[in-house]
């Protein structure tokens, strides 16, 4: 009769090379889990584990998205597993940042959305973005200017101004993110954004858009008319 850690080792290496030769298409949420936790827990059986994991949390992207905090509250998931489970969406993120990287010609919205989006991919609090552009609308510098709490975040303009003049951007844009899952801009941002605005243009720095987002939505306040001629 074959031993239980022959069946279990054999069992890891049938899921590895599955994974090697088709991706993970074919495989379910917690097949996923159960191969991830692999390289956490080497010897444990992680079947278990990644289903309990999915019942807590309502699917995969509910544990990536929890903190390693929650995580460590289900059973079989300590420090090294929560920690690798947490790796996995900050680093798609760092991915993805830098396949949008400096370079990107942001003439529409459309275009700053899908570079900015990655920027706020895992983020539970409010953070507030400027990119500066050249003349012809190519990235200079996507910096993060500032963080808050889950309802607000802090815009110092002095920051923002010094910024922008160096990288020497002829423009500029803010983006920043709702928490709440709503995009739609509020009266405090559309006033922030016009003082920035034109503060940035008496120092020769055109502000083209503000851009919103929330989840992996966005809403451009210059296409939604929020940014009237100066």
């Amino acid at each position: 009769m074959e031993n239980k850690s022959n069946v279990h080792a054999n069992h890891r290496e049938r899921m590895r090379q599955r994974f090697m030769e088709h991706g993970l298409d074919n495989f379910s949420d917690h097949n996923i889990l159960e191969l991830l936790l692999f390289y956490a827990q080497p010897r444990k059986d992680t079947n278990l584990t990644a289903h309990r994991l999915l019942d807590v949390f309502g699917g995969l992207e509910g544990v990536f998205d929890a903190a390693p905090e929650a995580l460590k509250t289900v059973e079989g998931v300590g420090d090294s597993a929560a920690v690798l489970i947490h790796l996995i969406p900050e680093t798609a993120r760092r991915y993805l940042m830098a396949k949008a990287g400096p370079g990107r010609v942001l003439n529409d919205s459309e275009a700053a959305g899908r570079y900015l989006l990655p920027r706020f991919l895992t983020c539970r609090e409010e953070r507030l973005y400027l990119v500066c552009m050249d003349a012809k609308l190519k990235v200079l510098d996507c910096r993060e200017m500032s963080r808050g709490g889950t309802v607000s975040v802090n815009v110092n303009i002095r920051n923002i101004v010094q910024t922008a003049l160096g990288q020497n951007a002829t423009y500029a844009m803010l983006a920043h993110n709702h928490t709440s899952g709503i995009a739609l801009p509020s009266n405090e941002d559309v006033a922030v954004t016009l003082h920035v605005r034109q503060v940035l243009a008496e120092v020769g720095v055109t502000l083209t858009d503000h851009i919103v987002v929330a989840g992996d939505d966005f809403v451009s306040m210059a296409d939604s008319g929020y940014l009237p001629p100066l």
